[in-house]
This record gives C-alpha cells, sequence and structure tokens, in this order.
C-alpha cells in the first residue's frame, strides 16, 4: 500500500492533520492512516483512544460546514500494527475550509496527486458552483467580508428591519451562516456596474457623456435611473391656447425597463448592463436569456416557466393548503349557485331557468358559457349568457 491522491500516510497526530481532511472532503474522498510512515511502514501508536478522541474533536472544531457526518474514525491494523484509519467522503457542503480562514485559498483545501494543496481562486469559484442548486444567487458568496449601507439606508427608509433574521429569510445568509450571492448584489461590494453613455446623434461615434455606476444594486438602480431622467427632455406642445408639456418617455416605461434589467439579468455572467442614450431613443442592454429549456414560440403559446422557484420552496405545506382551500372554495360556489339557481326557479314560478346557478364558480366567462351551451342544447330558444354572466 503506498500514497494516493485518496490514500495518506502520516506517522503521528498532529494538528496539521486537518488539512488532509480538508483536502478530501473538498476532493473525492480518501483515508487517511495516522501511525504509518511515508513509505508505508506501518509503526503503530500508543494512546489509540486518547489519539481518536483528539481527531474527532479536531474534525468537529476545526472545520466548516459540519463534515462529521462524512468522516468515520476507527482502528485497522497495518502490518501487525494497530493504527488508526480516517474514512474521509466527498461532502454534499463544498467548499469546506478552515474555521476563521474563511472561504479563501489559505483555508480551502483540495487533493492534487499525493498532495493536499491550497485552492487557487478558480477552483473555490468551480466548487461552489459544483455545489450550487443552479441559481447563482443561492450560491455561497466567494466575498465574505460584506458591508450593506445602501441597503440599510433602503430598508430603513421604509421602516423595514434589516437584521440577521431578515437576511436570514431573505437569503442573504445560508444555513451555514455564509453570505451568498444575494448578498453580494445587495452588499456596498457588488461587483457588477451599469454603464451609462450619450451620444451626440443617432449613432454611436460621438459621446456626450459617459458613466459608470457602481455599489449595492440598490444604489445603482436610483443613480441611473436619475441618470437616464436628466436625459428625457420635455416638450410643449400647443392646442389652441393652452400649452401641454411631456416628456420624451413615459418615466413609467423607463423605470420598468431599467427595474426589469436590473433584477432578471443573468449576474453569473462577467459584465455590465449598457445603458446608450440617442438623440431618437434609449437603448438598454442587459445580460442573459431566456430560461432554460423555453423558446420564443413557447411564450408566444403563453407558456411560462419559474425562473427561481423550485419543487422544494413551492410544494410545500403552505401552498398545498391553499391548492386545496381553492378547490373547496370552487366546490361550495359551484353547489351553493346551483341551489340557489333552483331556489328562484322555484320562487318566480319557473321564470328563471335554474342553469344560470351554474356560474356562481368563480370562472364566470367560462361557467356562464358552459351553462348558455347545455341551455340552448335542450331548448334552442334559452338565451342564458347575459344572465348567467
Amino acid at each position: 500500500m503506498r500514497e494516493s491522491k485518496t490514500i495518506e500516510f502520516k506517522r503521528e497526530y498532529t494538528q496539521n492533520l486537518k488539512y488532509e481532511i480538508l483536502a478530501f472532503a473538498n476532493t473525492d474522498g480518501g483515508t487517511i492512516y495516522v501511525g504509518v510512515e511515508d513509505d508505508g511502514t506501518a509503526v503503530g501508536l500508543s494512546d489509540l483512544d486518547r489519539t481518536m478522541l483528539s481527531i474527532t474533536n479536531m474534525i468537529r472544531d476545526s472545520i466548516c460546514p459540519d463534515i462529521t457526518l462524512f468522516t468515520d474514525v476507527h482502528t485497522a491494523e497495518v502490518d501487525g500494527k494497530e493504527v488508526i484509519a480516517i474514512d474521509v467522503q466527498r461532502g454534499t457542503g463544498r467548499p469546506y475550509y478552515i474555521h476563521g480562514k474563511g472561504i479563501r485559498p489559505e483555508g480551502v483545501y483540495i487533493r492534487q496527486g499525493t498532495s493536499s494543496v491550497p485552492a487557487s481562486h478558480a477552483a473555490i469559484l468551480k466548487l461552489l458552483k459544483d455545489n450550487s442548486d443552479d441559481s447563482y444567487e443561492n450560491a455561497v458568496s466567494f466575498t465574505q467580508n460584506l458591508s450593506f449601507r445602501k441597503a440599510e439606508e433602503s430598508f430603513s427608509k421604509h421602516n423595514i428591519e434589516f437584521g440577521d433574521t431578515q437576511k436570514r429569510t431573505l437569503g442573504l445568509i445560508d444555513c451555514n451562516g455564509l453570505y451568498t450571492n444575494l448578498a453580494l448584489l445587495l452588499s456596498d461590494q457588488c461587483p457588477h456596474t451599469i454603464k451609462a453613455a450619450v451620444f451626440q446623434d443617432n449613432d454611436k461615434a460621438v459621446f456626450k457623456d459617459r458613466h459608470e455606476f457602481s455599489g449595492s444594486v440598490l444604489e445603482q438602480l436610483e443613480e441611473a435611473y436619475g441618470y437616464i431622467s436628466r436625459y428625457n427632455q420635455i416638450r410643449s406642445e400647443f392646442s389652441g391656447l393652452e400649452r401641454n408639456d411631456k416628456k420624451d418617455y413615459p418615466e413609467e416605461a423607463l423605470r420598468e425597463a431599467l427595474v426589469n434589467a436590473v433584477v432578471h439579468r443573468d449576474y453569473s455572467l462577467p459584465g455590465p448592463i449598457i445603458i446608450n442614450i440617442f438623440n431618437d431613443r434609449i437603448e438598454i442592454t442587459t445580460l442573459g436569456g431566456l430560461v432554460k429549456e423555453l423558446t420564443l414560440n413557447d411564450i408566444m403559446l403563453g407558456v411560462s416557466v419559474g425562473a427561481t422557484a423550485t419543487a422544494e420552496n413551492f410544494l410545500n405545506v403552505s401552498t398545498l393548503l391553499i391548492i386545496g382551500l381553492g378547490l373547496l372554495a370552487f366546490s361550495f360556489a359551484t353547489a351553493g349557485g346551483v341551489l340557489l339557481g333552483k331556489l328562484m326557479c322555484w320562487m318566480t314560478h319557473g321564470r328563471i331557468n335554474p342553469l344560470i346557478g351554474s356560474a356562481g364558480v368563480s370562472a364566470v366567462p367560462m361557467a356562464a358559457r358552459v351553462s348558455q351551451v347545455v341551455g340552448q342544447k335542450e331548448d334552442p330558444g334559452n338565451f342564458l349568457l347575459m344572465h348567467a354572466m
């Protein structure tokens, strides 16, 4: 037996053992033998129980997130000597890191050949992406030293608290207490920007002005909207002696276009949102595309797909209860409508057709059509649509 990508030998227990365990958990798992020389010669250990206790305590206290469920510390026999074997599985909460050092190269280790080495920035980003649920916003942020001056100011303006509890509820902090990429977007350290440019004519030949907005996406949104508004000129139209002042573009349309560009862009792609202002138009270009497996033809047919909603978030007790109560409400509405129709027919001595009661369900237009079709099949002289509506 010799050292490999999944096997490591240690003569004795030291605190540096945590780096090997961490590297195995972040890569493909493996086994560490404590009490074995680098050349594979077993030397054994004198106090197995005490050493095993030290190892389990170190795993619990030194590595984040908790990796104890993916490790098994037990005794083994190598060449007639009793040693300790630490079986480490590939973890599901990668990247694992050293407590106190965070998700940085000095805190994250991976396995390369027979060595455990600090992970590069690119390797850490790959671990984050591989362990995410395909949602950039829900993935753990590479940057954990974040501040929220603008976000706190915005929440305070609307008398909304913005503490750790609210951050967890909003998905800014995950179950391990780490900031997500959604937190990064709302933070003052947001790496994404909005670039705006004003051109002299109707092409991109000559710049009149340009500006780049950075910081929290909340701050970028406010400043970019103010910038566009400055170039949304007011024109006057006369009707007789009356003067009507109008802006070149409706403020509602500009606000909607800008908010959509910020909210619906794909932040996993590098690059800024681009705003180009010409004499005859304003162009807003954002990054991203249609939701996976959704085509333009699907949209034209009215097909909609949730961009961020997952089955775990939708199929829960609350939503199922709402669906159940909705079906119950439909049933009561239909039954109540039919019974009321019968009562009105009896009270008017048959002058009111009881079929209109079937339209008591909340989907009135379709239910009214059904009443009309069924009524005319029985008697072509029945005209119930307006009454059912």
